[in-house]
């Protein structure tokens, strides 16, 4: 339980924290806790999911942290008071440059949750329409439309190693596609 907060440092991504807290044996400590507002990521399909092997698009895109480029799917943070489903719509048409038809939600998972209350709702999207891009300056991607049987090899082998990217995959071939 939250007994106390002090506001570190306010960004443009995220805020840190130094809560105060009771933990659940009574005893009380401090905790720095990174806040973010969430974000929605989408698994696109270009080709009909029921199909023998489906496309589906991934992102290859620069990321600092990673020291170079990650494979991903389109993701982004949401704004204030957003669906998360508006959300992965509109990273799909910013990252990629199309619309979907049909998008149906996945899971909410928890990032990190030893530090940060971060969660991204995971949706996936068929029946795409061409549109036009709208990537932020610092947004360096390429996508990439790779057959499902592909991106599965490239998990399994290291190649996918985002964990929002891996868990999607798996889920919607786990759960969504079983036949």
């Amino acid at each position: 339980m939250q007994l106390g907060s002090r506001r570190v440092y306010k960004g443009r991504v995220v805020d840190l924290d130094v809560d105060t807290v009771q933990f659940p044996d009574g005893s009380t400590g401090q905790l720095e806790m990174i806040r973010h507002p969430g974000a929605a990521a989408v698994l696109p399909f270009a080709s009909d999911p029921r199909g023998p092997d489906p496309t589906i698009l991934l992102i290859k895109q620069y990321r600092y942290a990673a020291n170079g480029p990650l494979i991903e799917i389109p993701a982004g943070r949401l704004d204030q008071g957003e669906d998360p489903k508006a959300c992965a719509e509109r990273e799909l048409l910013e990252e990629v440059g199309v619309k979907a038809g049909r998008v149906e939600r996945l899971t909410t998972i928890w990032t990190t949750p030893g530090f940060t209350d971060e969660r991204i709702h995971l949706f996936w999207a068929a029946d795409l329409t061409a549109g036009k891009h709208a990537r932020e300056p610092d947004e360096f991607i390429e996508v990439t439309p790779t057959p499902l049987s592909e991106a599965l090899t490239l998990i399994r082998d290291g190649g996918i190693r985002d964990a929002k990217t891996v868990l999607c995959i798996l889920f919607v071939a786990g759960f969504v596609l079983e036949h």
